[in-house]
């Protein structure tokens, strides 16, 4: 069995809303087959978290800080809980070996999530119509829990240059925001990718 992702037959390819005369317009792509593990480190466990390498990355220990390399990224979710999204289809096996039931909660939520991507000089603008967050002072590797027209989400900023941000929601809530993230870019256009 093939699994379908909640934008699978919404998300569509091509240039839409007022892209002429633009020099520039954002992208916006679903993210497909990535894991993301959710990990909880429990209060009452004698493991240091600062002690912990998973794929040569430590776990951020300070809110809204991504740490990453080219496969990996950990995410602050919150104090002593983490999201981990990876490209890597054994990310689930080496934490286990590194995370024990006895010290961590882990949970596979990759199948649960829908994933945005916007990439271009105008992302932060999209989500400052939706979203509460003072995307001026957000940078790389900044990542942070809001609410895009009231659908919680996920915002981590994957490069500055390119100003790309991924935006994670509950996959039953994905059409939604995937309508609302569109509808943000309509005016200035935007390509599906």
């Amino acid at each position: 069995m093939t699994p379908l992702s909640a934008l699978n037959k919404l998300h569509q390819k091509g240039l839409f809303g007022d892209y002429k005369n633009k020099n520039e317009i954002i992208s916006v792509s679903e993210l497909k087959n990535l894991k993301i593990i959710q990990i909880f480190h429990y209060r009452k466990s004698n493991i240091k978290i600062s002690s912990i390498n998973l794929d040569n990355i430590k776990f951020p220990e300070n809110s809204m800080q991504v740490n990453s390399n080219d496969e990996t990224r950990i995410l602050w979710n919150g104090p002593n809980n983490w999201l981990i999204i990876s490209k890597n289809k054994d990310i689930l096996k080496k934490i286990k070996k590194k995370c024990d039931d006895k010290n961590f909660a882990v949970t596979d939520l990759s199948h649960s999530r829908t994933v945005i991507e916007l990439k271009g000089n105008n992302s932060k603008e999209i989500l400052k119509k939706g979203c509460p967050i003072n995307f001026n002072e957000f940078k790389l590797n900044n990542c942070a829990n809001s609410v895009f027209h009231g659908i919680t989400i996920t915002i981590d900023m994957t490069d500055e240059n390119l100003e790309t941000l991924r935006i994670l929601a509950l996959r039953s809530f994905g059409e939604s925001l995937y309508h609302g993230i569109t509808d943000a870019c309509l005016e200035d256009g935007y390509q599906g990718i």
